[in-house]
């Protein structure tokens, strides 16, 4: 059994974690725990959290969103930030670290399925509404946007009952992974990567 831990930003992220990600990474081999940064994410609270839990795992994850990662450059982009995740810790832990940044935020992966939006927050209209959004940022729901206005989380909590604990990781099981990584390229990549730390060479990954 391969033991991976996963630094998640906040509580929607630990229960999505756990209700989606664990059982479907342990049929693989692959005991995932995620670890409760609790926002604040910047370089400096990664660099130390890191190395706090590396020694304790075999292989060390990252789940936080761009939307919120405090000190951003101007300019920067989800691989920059990855690699200074990376080149933060020891060298000597580099080998265990699989760095991953959420385009733009955690509920843009709800908007994967605008029919479940609407299941579990028992509106139809949700249906059409979540769909225009999706339409607009042409079917990809890792291009809703980085805004303080805009932003998926604001734009559920702006026009919807949704909260983040309850309703987050819900929606998210409501779709199901399948239908997340059909529609999240980024996500999909990331989790092709926690996959293959179960095959017999998983140092070889791609």
């Amino acid at each position: 059994m391969v033991r991976l831990a996963i630094s998640v930003e906040g509580t929607t992220e630990e229960l999505f974690v756990k209700k989606l990600l664990v059982p479907y990474l342990g049929e693989k081999g692959i005991y995932a725990t995620p670890i409760l940064l609790n926002g604040n994410v910047s370089i400096d609270r990664i660099k130390h959290e890191l190395k706090k839990i590396s020694y304790s795992f075999d292989y060390v994850s990252t789940f936080y969103d761009f939307y919120g990662f405090k000190h951003k450059a101007l300019g920067e982009t989800k691989t920059s930030l990855e690699s200074k995740i990376s080149e933060s810790i020891n060298p000597e832990l580099k080998a265990k670290l699989i760095p991953y940044i959420q385009m733009y935020e955690f509920e843009g992966l709800l908007f994967s399925c605008p029919e479940a939006i609407a299941k579990e927050l028992q509106d139809d209209k949700l249906n059409a509404w979540a769909s225009d959004i999706l339409a607009a940022f042409n079917q990809n729901p890792e291009k809703i946007n980085d805004s303080t206005e805009t932003a998926p989380s604001k734009r559920l909590e702006r026009h919807t009952d949704y909260r983040k604990t309850t309703h987050g990781p819900n929606i998210a099981k409501h779709m199901g992974l399948a239908k997340i990584r059909g529609m999240c390229s980024g996500f999909d990549a990331w989790l092709t990567k926690l996959e293959q730390l179960g095959c017999p060479n998983p140092n070889k990954l791609s």
